[in-house]
Order: C-alpha cells, then sequence, then structure tokens
C-alpha cells in the first residue's frame, strides 16, 4: 500500500470525520431538546411518524440514490472532459431535479392524509393523534426539496476534493431544530409545530452553509433542461436500481413504522431514540469513510486503476471495522447508562430510558452491518453496477420482514430493532461475498484476521470495565454522577482496547492515530 494515497484517504477521512462529530453531537443535543420538552409520547410519535415520510424520500432523491449516482459520473467528466463540462451536468441535474422534487413534495402535501393512514395505520384510532401528524407532514414536505439540492452541492464539493463544508453542513439543520422550539414553543397552541418548523429552517441552513464554498469552484447556476444530456442518461441509469433498492429498504422501515404503531404507545419514540445514539458512531465514522471512499474509488475507476482501488477498500473497510467494531461493543454493554445520561430528564423518566435502552441494545450489532454497506457499496457504484446492491437490499428487506414478526414474539417492539439489525448484516455479508466478483484483486484474508483480532480486544475491554466495579463508584444520581460513570467506561474500555491492539499488532492502529488526531489544512473546504 503507498503511504501517498493512504495518508490522503485517512487525513480526508479525519476531516469529515471531525466535521461530522460537531454534526452528530449536535444531533444528540437535538434528541435531547425534543425529549426534554417533548418526552415520548402522542406529539413526539406523531411528529416522528410524520417526519419519517420526507426523510424516508430523501433518501432517495438526495444523500442516498442520487448521490451515489451522480459523484462517479460527475468525477468521470472531470477526469475525462474538463471542470466546464461537470459543471454543466451539475446544472441539468439541479434544474431536473427541482421540477420532479417539486412535483413529488405537491404531491406528497395533497395526499399526506392516505400516506399516514399507510404508514401509521395504528393512529387511526386516536383521531387527534392522526389529524396532527397529517399536518406535521404536510409542513415537513417542503424539506425533501431542499435537501435534494444540498445533496447535489454536497456531491459537488465532494469530487472536487472539499469534504468539510459538506460534512458541516448538517449541523446546520440540527441548530434549526435546537433552536426552534426553545425559541417558538409558546407561540404554538400545540408545541410540537415549533419542532416542524425548525426542520424547515435546518433545511435552509444546511443549503446556504455550502453556497460559498460551491461559489469558490467557479460553479455558478443557471436553468439547463436537457433531458438529451448523456451524462443525465448515465446517472438514471445508475439510478433506477439503487432507488429500487432503497425503496425496499424504506418499505421496510415503513413496516417496521406500522408495526411500532400498533404496539405500545412510545415504541415509535423509544426506537428512534435509540436509533439516533446507534447513529452517532455510524456518521462520525462510516459514513466519514464512506463519503470520501466513493469520489476516490470512482477517480480510481475512471483512471483503470485498480490496483490503487483496491488499496483504498482494503484501508478504508479495515479502519471502520477498527473504530465501528468497539463502538458497538460499547453500545451494547452500557447503552442504557448512555441512554440515561442524554435523555433522561424533563418529560423523560425512568421507563422511557429502561425502554429506548432495550432497543438500543439490539440496534449495536447492526450498526456493523450498516457501516460496512456504507464502505463497500462505493466500489459497486463506481464500476458502474448498481443492480447488485439493489438485489441484495431487496433480500435483506424480505430477510427483515420476516423476522420482523419473529421478534417481537420474544422482544416486543424492541424485536423491531433486531430484525432491522439482522438484516444489515446480511447485506453487508452479500455485499462483501459478491464484490470480488466485480474486483477479484480484493482479497479478505488479511481484514479477516484484523476483525477478528478486533473483535477480541473490544470485547476483552468491555468484559474488563463491566467488571471492574466503575458503576459503584457513582450513584447514578444526577447528571453529574452519571457523566463521570459514562466518561469511566468509555475512557476505560477506550485505553483497555487500544493497547489489546496495540499488543495484537493490528496494522490499522497506525491509521487511527492520524484519524483521530488529524489537524490538517482545511484546503478550502
Amino acid at each position: 500500500m503507498e503511504n501517498k494515497p493512504a495518508s490522503s484517504l485517512v487525513s480526508s477521512a479525519g476531516k469529515v470525520s471531525l466535521a461530522t462529530a460537531f454534526s452528530r453531537v449536535l444531533g444528540l443535543i437535538r434528541e435531547q431538546v425534543t425529549a426534554y420538552f417533548f418526552g415520548a409520547g402522542m406529539a413526539t410519535d406523531a411528529f416522528i411518524a410524520a417526519f419519517r415520510v420526507p426523510n424516508l424520500l430523501r433518501d432517495l432523491f438526495a444523500e442516498g440514490a442520487l448521490s451515489s449516482a451522480f459523484i462517479p459520473v460527475f468525477k468521470e467528466k472531470m477526469v475525462t472532459e474538463g471542470k466546464e463540462s461537470a459543471f454543466r451536468l451539475a446544472n441539468v441535474i439541479i434544474s431536473i431535479l427541482i421540477l420532479v422534487v417539486g412535483a413529488v413534495v405537491s404531491i406528497g402535501i395533497l395526499l399526506s392524509p392516505e400516506i399516514i393512514y399507510l404508514t401509521a395505520h395504528g393512529f387511526t384510532d386516536d383521531p387527534e393523534k392522526f389529524i396532527l401528524t397529517v399536518s406535521l407532514t404536510r409542513l415537513m414536505f417542503v424539506y425533501l426539496l431542499l435537501v435534494s439540492i444540498s445533496a447535489v452541492v454536497m456531491g459537488i464539493l465532494n469530487s472536487v476534493g472539499r469534504f468539510g463544508v459538506p460534512a458541516m453542513s448538517p449541523a446546520f439543520f440540527n441548530l434549526g431544530m435546537i433552536m426552534a422550539p426553545v425559541v417558538l414553543i409558546e407561540y404554538f397552541g400545540v408545541p410540537i409545530y415549533s419542532l416542524a418548523i425548525g426542520v424547515l429552517i435546518g433545511g435552509v441552513g444546511q443549503l446556504v452553509f455550502q453556497l460559498p464554498s460551491l461559489f469558490k469552484t467557479g460553479f455558478r447556476f443557471s436553468l439547463t433542461v436537457d433531458f438529451k444530456s448523456k451524462g443525465l442518461r448515465r446517472i438514471v441509469k445508475l439510478i433506477a436500481p439503487m432507488i429500487m433498492g432503497l425503496s425496499a429498504s424504506r418499505i421496510n422501515i415503513v413496516i417496521n413504522t406500522l408495526l411500532a404503531s400498533l404496539l405500545v404507545e412510545g415504541a415509535i419514540s423509544y426506537l428512534n431514540y435509540s436509533y439516533r445514539l446507534m447513529h452517532f458512531p455510524l456518521g462520525v465514522f462510516a459514513v466519514a469513510l464512506g463519503t470520501v471512499v466513493l469520489p476516490k474509488i470512482s477517480e480510481d475507476a475512471a483512471r483503470k486503476d485498480i490496483r490503487q482501488m483496491v488499496s483504498t477498500y482494503d484501508e478504508a473497510l479495515g479502519l471502520t471495522m477498527f473504530l465501528v467494531i468497539p463502538s458497538a461493543v460499547y453500545l451494547a454493554g452500557f447503552g442504557e447508562d448512555l441512554v440515561r445520561l442524554i435523555y433522561q430528564r424533563g418529560a423523560f423518566g425512568d421507563d422511557a430510558s429502561v425502554q429506548t435502552g432495550r432497543a438500543l441494545y439490539h440496534y449495536a450489532y447492526g450498526l456493523i452491518g450498516f457501516a460496512g454497506v456504507r464502505v463497500i457499496a462505493p466500489v459497486y457504484y463506481a464500476m458502474g453496477d448498481s443492480r447488485r446492491p439493489m438485489y441484495y437490499s431487496i433480500i435483506s428487506v424480505l430477510i427483515n420482514v420476516i423476522l420482523n414478526f419473529a421478534f417481537i414474539e420474544f422482544w416486543g417492539f424492541a424485536g423491531l430493532a433486531a430484525a432491522t439489525s439482522v438484516a444489515g448484516l446480511a447485506n453487508f455479508g452479500m455485499l462483501g461475498f459478491f464484490v470480488r466478483r466485480k474486483v477479484p484483486e480484493i482479497s479478505y484474508r488479511s481484514i479477516a484476521i484484523r476483525t477478528i483480532k478486533i473483535t477480541l480486544a473490544a470485547v476483552a475491554a468491555c468484559l474488563a470495565v463491566k467488571y471492574s466495579g466503575v458503576d459503584s463508584l457513582f450513584e447514578q444520581s444526577n447528571i453529574w454522577s452519571k457523566t463521570g460513570s459514562v466518561l469511566l467506561q468509555l475512557g476505560g474500555m477506550s485505553l483497555i482496547y487500544l493497547g489489546l491492539c496495540f499488543l495484537l499488532r493490528i496494522e490499522d492502529f497506525n491509521n487511527i492515530k492520524d484519524f483521530l488526531r488529524y489537524r490538517g489544512k482545511s484546503n478550502g473546504s
């Protein structure tokens, strides 16, 4: 493995990770604000069910399928035809996006009652809850258009090597959702509307924050509707299977929401709060690496440099496992303590902490699968294959749906989290196993040995801390004792884990020092 490319990947991922970490911290504060003001009851369930609809479509039109299809084509345009040609393609995509997503938003607003009837049918037993959910859905649908345009801007910036600003932009979305309830809650007869207004304010902030950096690249927007564009056709060819695959997984989330709406009140909230905690290390580590890997591997593919592509993939997957596996083990071992520290105050009581902790335990092991998919899928997209990820996604959704009904019998609403995690691991396994058909040069022997060592080190570190008696040093009676307990758990487990990795000579140990200590120049991002 060449040092220069390796250093480039680690430093770029470090930059994205730092920006993403800041955004995720704000995301946790956002969830704390939501928990404090609204708890885990009727209004919160209504908001989560309402926001889930535009949020799921966001993955199709914005940060999921569109970004994954746009970046490889845009990057190839830059490499083979130059910046001017690539920018023209971006103008075509943004222009058509405004027309298509604008129409989807309009239809969504009109059909909100029917959408909620299908996605949260359990709410129909409570007319007040159903009407509130419909109203919130209509209000927040506009967010879809804002985040879709923002995703294309993010793709342009990432493709030209500007990672920091796009990674930081979600922080402004979180700021909008934090400040809106604090400032506006007293002006609404139904307080939860203040949180929905925060979604729109945050969506505007997320887009506007990226524009100065975008203009520095030389890009200027002009309405360009060209349905004959070859680049557009290639993106559509890539995006169609992606949308089908993502649609399958999003249908599964809708089924989860539907099933949760039929269970105990608060089930949707418990699952949402726990998912947000699981999503913190996923965003900081895996999403950061996936964000950097896609344009880098796309460039390698455009240059036909298979050796460098394999090197980038090997390093990214190894580093992901090095960071994500101990995170998953920590969440499984100490999740409830973390929930009490982050959420338990105001309207969020002790029972809510216990229930959220149950769901978090089952989301924890799924973190490994979700993270792995973020790194492996870009290889398929860079090679122009979006069909295989679609097939595996559909298979994993079928697994999820079947397991939903099986696991609910054992763990109630937490069984929905367990089914999602097992399906995520299955998707990761299928993508990883079959990627060698696209790139035969990939070898898993080294990664497999490192992963086994990493898992042993993480489990040993967790058990050592768990049975050391550190929890007995604090009574968990106030915020300071809860903080002390969690810091001891995190600090102790981290030190033991890193020490064991050093003794086991895990080669990712050296890269992690650069990744965690990255303080490089912003490089104009």
